[in-house]
């Protein structure tokens, strides 16, 4: 099995961190990894601004960068799903085809291709799982409260094999919280409110960490949080997945 590690362009620059933890995770289960060093930014950022045409440049990059592999994993819901349903290449769409169907959000890759029973890690706290919109509704790595369907959740099933972790129940746990790529740029005061509610929910029942998939959508309450100097640490799910945390 091959299997190429794609890192967001927002956690190469911020959180370097979440990239290695990611990487130790795969191979503390026996997978073999490769970093294509000549890897950038996917596109979504221009896609979410309107400009879909500019990405034909990383379309191609991407293409080349993970031909050949037989997974491309990501410690990103949002990219995944970008890449999935917009990595096109009129001329070489059969290897833009190929890619697309290989690249895997980095949890669903756990369950559904590894299938991980088991995970030899500790983390003591009271943690708050955040599902973001893209992994949840465009991945469908849980449900959603808005469908009847049994609950399920792919994250929530590998932080439940995680021993001494104690997970915290929230009143609203599948809502949005806000960041929405331009979302939050271009509607501050909603993308601030609709954050807020999520770390009112956290606090109120005591959470100490807040951990999710999507280091993005971390990244929007981690300022909200900073900026209150809240008692609340944020790890991507990697960061405790790995042990190393």
């Amino acid at each position: 099995m091959r299997v190429a590690l794609f890192v967001p362009c927002y956690v190469d620059q911020f959180y370097p961190n979440v990239a290695i933890a990611t990487m130790q995770l795969l191979q503390n289960l026996g997978v073999d990894v490769d970093f294509p060093e000549q890897q950038t930014c996917c596109g979504q950022p221009m896609a979410n601004g309107g400009f879909e045409d500019y990405t034909a440049g990383c379309n191609k990059n991407f293409i080349r960068s993970f031909t050949g592999y037989d997974y491309v994993v990501s410690p990103s819901g949002s990219c995944v799903l970008h890449v999935k349903d917009h990595l096109h290449d009129a001329s070489n769409e059969a290897a833009a085809t190929t890619v697309r169907t290989r690249v895997y959000e980095l949890c669903e890759f756990l369950t559904d291709v590894l299938k991980v029973k088991q995970l030899d890690v500790s983390f003591r706290g009271r943690v708050a799982l955040h599902q973001g919109c893209h992994g949840q509704r465009g991945l469908q790595l849980g449900s959603s409260s808005e469908r009847m369907l049994p609950f399920f959740s792919k994250p929530m099933q590998l932080l439940q094999m995680v021993k001494d972790i104690e997970m915290v129940p929230l009143l609203r746990g599948d809502e949005c919280c806000g960041f929405g790529g331009t979302f939050c740029v271009t509607e501050e005061a909603v993308s601030a409110a609709m954050g807020n509610s999520k770390i009112s929910d956290y606090m109120q029942h005591n959470a100490q960490v807040l951990t999710g998939t999507d280091m993005s959508c971390l990244m929007h309450q981690e300022g909200l949080i900073r900026r209150q100097r809240l008692p609340i640490r944020v790890l991507h799910i990697a960061e405790i997945l790995c042990g190393n945390s």
